[in-house]
């Protein structure tokens, strides 16, 4: 039997190792405005590659030949732009001295106004030739990123400016200090923890467990607090890697505006993103957030940061005065800052909210209802229903062989509960699949094994419509088919719950859960071998009496009367102890 902590990890490392969009092809139309690699790192201030021109003075029409040079690195972008006005767009376009390391970008409207690399190859030196446009500026500034590796890249790197013939001097500093490089985030740290005060009264909260403090071991914390136009937004949760969350307009992944909150050697990068669907986020190179904060302590990740309710010049960016499902999620992150898809299933409110309505306090499940449903039923099933039958039938017979609607009474409670058992589990089964729309591709050997089950849960009513008489020859081997394709399914039904209950979307307590549903196999087999050991005991006192030839009819009678007594004590016993494993269970699927 796999381990259910085990799945998880090969789970999470095989099928869901997928990391943020880097580009090493060098396909970077997406960092065209900012030229930022979408690398959710910060750049490094101060460069250490040099841009140079072979002129100073250009006419419209011109080549000039475009060099940059310095430490051995891995990508380049480079673009050429109004000297007095470095924000704006590309100028111009650029032809190649060497399309082995670099390739032309359309950026914007102006075609091949960008060169960048075309591998991860280590370079020192790249050139490309810049043509001047008609209607070009009367200053243009060269500028250029350099990516040394994937965490160590410089932003906007400022090379010479050249200028039209007699146009005036350029007036405009020329240099972008760290405090004005626009792809720089303003981050500060928070001082101390976030506090759940005002959580329904003057901001809107998301608490998993419900009522938790931010800042607790085992607290997700998302606030929403309105001021004027914008938004302050504070979110806090135990990770070692990355917390996030989402604006969405169903319960599903895929058209969402994504937050993010990334831990990198114990520093947070406060990210967004547009999830298109279910695939790894791309980073938003400019993303519209201000006053960012952030605080790592004690295994815990806190972020704050301010955006405008409306972003309309930052596309994916969604209002926040609508009504949304929001997802609250948590994953690794590995040293280079590449995120991993969450390990378990987010957090969903129950409904659609709109954050800048009245303040409330609410909570969500990690879990959809339908799959909560499932495990229950479940659990009902194979925990209950089925565990009891088996019981009544096998240590009963003797006990309750009184007639009741034509049949004993033990066989139609053991008939009741094992119809039910199959009712139980065909419900319980179709459910998954209503949910996702047909099979799981992520459920690793779960689904089978369930349909494995449903499989042997059906035959064997089925089987015991064709049951021979008592006493007829082949009455044995239908009793031994019974009992072991019964058995097989009671054994795959416990595997098969092992597995789901750490499946990321019911995900429950680990490793309390395999504790758990251990000592229920324990209860069940414990009581199963103390009846065994009883009626042994008990059929060796009859045979005893038989042989030493004392008809004494009152013993006789004391001695079945008192093992019935017993039973009927210990089906007592089992069935509170079954209710409590039963309700245990629940309990727990209940709170995910």
């Amino acid at each position: 039997m796999e381990l259910p902590g085990l799945t998880r990890t090969l789970w999470i490392f095989t099928f869901l190792s997928v990391p943020v969009a880097g580009y090493p092809n060098g396909k970077v139309k997406e960092a065209c405005s900012s030229m930022r690699p979408l690398h959710g790192h910060f750049p490094q201030p101060s460069p250490v590659h040099t841009i140079s021109v072979n002129v100073t003075v250009f006419r419209p029409g011109d080549h000039i030949k475009v060099s940059l040079s310095g430490p051995v690195f891995e990508g380049f972008f480079i673009q050429a732009r109004n000297a007095e006005n470095l924000d704006g767009p590309a100028i111009g376009s650029f032809i190649l001295a060497d399309e082995r390391i670099s390739q032309l970008l359309t950026c914007g409207r102006v075609k091949n106004s960008a060169v960048s690399h075309t591998s991860k190859s280590k370079k020192n030196h790249v050139e490309a030739y810049w043509v001047s446009p008609t209607d070009a500026p009367e200053h243009v500034q060269f500028l250029a990123t350099v990516v040394e590796k994937y965490k160590l890249f410089w932003v906007k790197i400022l090379g010479p400016v050249i200028s039209q013939p007699n146009a005036p001097p350029l007036t405009i500093p020329t240099s972008i200090t760290p405090d004005t490089l626009p792809t720089s985030q303003p981050v500060s740290h928070l001082t101390k923890s976030f506090n759940a005060s005002g959580c329904g009264n003057t901001k809107f909260c998301i608490r998993n467990p419900p009522k938790c403090d931010p800042g607790a071991a085992d607290c997700f914390f998302l606030s929403f607090k309105q001021n004027n136009h914008s938004m302050l937004i504070e979110m806090s949760g135990p990770s070692e890697g990355y917390i996030a969350f989402a604006l969405s307009h169903d319960q599903w992944m895929g058209d969402d505006d994504a937050y993010l909150c990334i831990n990198e050697d114990h520093r947070i990068n406060v990210n967004t993103a547009y999830l298109s669907g279910r695939t790894p986020p791309v980073l938003d190179s400019e993303n519209g957030l201000e006053d960012i904060s952030w605080r790592v302590a004690d295994g815990v990740v806190q972020c704050s940061f301010r955006r405008n309710l409306h972003l309309p010049a930052y596309k994916g960016r969604f209002n926040l005065d609508a009504n949304y499902y929001i997802f609250l999620a948590d994953g690794e992150a590995s040293e280079g800052g590449l995120i991993y898809k969450h390990n378990r299933q987010p957090l969903i409110t129950n409904g659609m909210y709109n954050v800048t309505d009245s303040p409330k306090d609410v909570g969500g499940s990690r879990s959809p209802l339908l799959l909560k449903v499932h495990a229950s039923l479940m659990f009902v099933a194979w925990m209950t229903t089925v565990s009891i039958g088996v019981i009544v039938a096998r240590f009963f017979k003797p006990v309750w062989p009184y007639s009741l609607f034509g049949k004993e009474i033990w066989f139609q409670v053991h008939r009741m509960l094992m119809l039910t058992t199959v009712l139980l589990t065909s419900i319980a089964f179709v459910l998954p699949f209503i949910y996702r729309g047909g099979w799981s591709e992520r459920a690793g050997f779960h689904p089978y094994l369930g349909c494995t089950v449903m499989a042997l849960a059906i035959f064997q009513p089925l089987m015991a419509g064709f049951r021979p008489p008592p006493h007829a020859p082949r009455r044995h081997v239908f009793n031994w088919v019974h009992w072991s394709t019964g058995t097989t399914a009671r054994i795959l039904a416990v595997v098969t719950m092992f597995l789901g209950m750490d499946l990321p979307a019911l995900n429950l307590p680990d490793p309390w859960d395999t504790y758990t549903m251990i000592g229920f196999v324990a209860w069940h087999v414990g009581i199963d071998v103390l009846l065994e050991i009883h009626s042994y005991c008990l059929i060796r006192k009859v045979e005893v009496i038989d042989d030493d030839r004392i008809q004494i009819l009152q013993s006789l009678t004391s001695a079945e009367a008192e093992g019935h007594t017993f039973k009927q004590i210990m089906l007592t016993i089992y069935i509170c102890g079954n209710a409590a494993f039963l309700i245990t269970f629940l309990t727990a699927i209940h709170q995910v």
